[in-house]
């Protein structure tokens, strides 16, 4: 996998705001960790399992950022993995460490922002 090509992809994905075409990316036992699930849980959980789930949450989220916008700064690969380094909502800076099963989809997920 090119990982400039998946960045790419992955980010236009998410500028479409299709959620069908963002999921395609992601196995259908994903697990995301990301300080955004705490804040939309009001402090409940920060982890979400299997893409039904995964699905509800960014749905919200594409609802009530229905101007968001990614920015690619920069992308690194690493064994089975991508690091994306982008532009996110609210100004802040991203990073996605993405690990991809063997069908090439993503398997396990984890955001860090500033």
């Amino acid at each position: 996998m090119n990982h400039q090509e998946f960045a790419k992809e992955w980010i236009d994905a998410w500028n479409s705001h299709d959620l069908d075409r963002i999921l395609s990316h992601y196995a259908e036992d994903i697990e995301i960790s990301t300080p955004m699930i705490k804040m939309a849980t009001q402090g409940k959980e920060d982890n979400l399992k299997g893409k039904t789930a995964v699905r509800e949450y960014w749905n919200q989220a594409l609802l009530k950022y229905p101007d968001l916008h990614f920015e690619l700064i920069h992308s690194t690969a690493g064994v089975d993995s991508v690091a994306l380094f982008y532009k996110s909502i609210m100004d802040k800076h991203a990073v996605e460490v993405m690990f991809f099963n063997e069908e090439e989809k993503i398997s396990k997920m984890y955001a860090h922002y500033d």
